[in-house]
């Protein structure tokens, strides 16, 4: 092995030192740099338009939903209707049919009564003529 690459300990932890103080002076550099506070002020108000943007964009979407729902219950609100309505005038005609056959029924009892008295009545004509 080449033992001129080897470095020792006290090389290496003198090199980190070393390394650390010029990233430390970097960053003292970057924090008085009068660019940062401009910059860091335009991404905060970037940041603050997109939140503003998602929370319009949010709002909107809510209420889309929202408006949404309320036509779907008013449809279904003038559907229920509709089918109550329905329901009603299906009663109706029921009822009514049932009136109709029951006056039907009542005029051929009637019509059948009143034969059943022609045939009685024809029956007594013949005994009192037959006499």
């Amino acid at each position: 092995m080449n033992r001129s690459k080897e470095t020792s300990v006290a090389d290496r932890q003198s090199a980190a030192a070393t390394a650390k103080k010029a990233a430390l002076e970097r960053y003292r550099a970057m924090a008085n740099d009068p660019g940062l506070a401009e910059r860091q002020a335009v991404r905060q108000a970037v940041s603050a338009a997109r939140s503003t943007r998602v929370a319009e964009r949010r709002a909107a979407r809510l209420a889309s939903e929202a408006r949404a729902a309320a036509e779907r219950a008013a449809e279904e609100a003038a559907q229920q209707a509709a089918r109550e309505a329905a329901a009603q005038a299906e009663h109706a005609a029921r009822e009514a049919e049932a009136d109709e056959k029951a006056a039907r029924d009542l005029a051929l009892d009637a019509e059948k009564q009143a034969a059943r008295d022609a045939r009685y009545a024809a029956r007594k004509a013949k005994k009192r003529k037959g006499r």
